[in-house]
């Protein structure tokens, strides 16, 4: 599996290495077959900017996914794109006294779901989506797996 990691921030240092073996894992339980994958870490400036052009919505989020559906025609599966951004996890975990590194965590298991088809647009689907962020985060926390310096 190929897991492409781009950070453009310097408000939480985030290592590749811990990145990639959190979505392996992750997608490993979740058995979901994947080639290839890109994972991006992104400034406020950048995620209000996609937040808008894609979804016409200026504000700050906490990530934005784009899927990519299909596998090509030789059966190569690329996922699709998650952008987070730490910022907002900094600045939610400090109202909450919480880790950023933990709710930066959330994010990307939230994003890694959306790419799996999961949605939070209305309230039942949006419950499902909690329900499976939950044990993935339960299953992060007994291997120890969460985004780190």
């Amino acid at each position: 599996m190929k897991i492409y990691y781009t950070s453009k921030q310097k408000d939480l240092k985030i290592s590749a290495r811990s990145t990639k073996k959190l979505v392996e894992q992750l997608l490993r339980h979740l058995s979901c077959p994947c080639d290839e994958i890109s994972i991006q870490f992104v400034t406020t400036k950048k995620i209000c900017q996609l937040h808008e052009d894609f979804f016409n919505d200026p504000t700050t989020t906490d990530c934005i996914t784009f899927p990519i559906d299909d596998p090509d025609h030789s059966g190569y599966k690329v996922l699709g794109e998650v952008f987070i951004c730490p910022r907002t996890a900094i600045e939610y975990s400090s109202k909450k006294t919480k880790d950023p590194y933990k709710e930066a965590t959330l994010y990307l298991v939230h994003g890694l779901l959306h790419l799996l088809g999961y949605d939070d647009i209305d309230p039942k689907a949006r419950a499902q989506m909690r329900r499976k962020e939950n044990v993935c985060m339960k299953f992060l926390k007994a291997h120890q797996l969460y985004l780190s310096a």
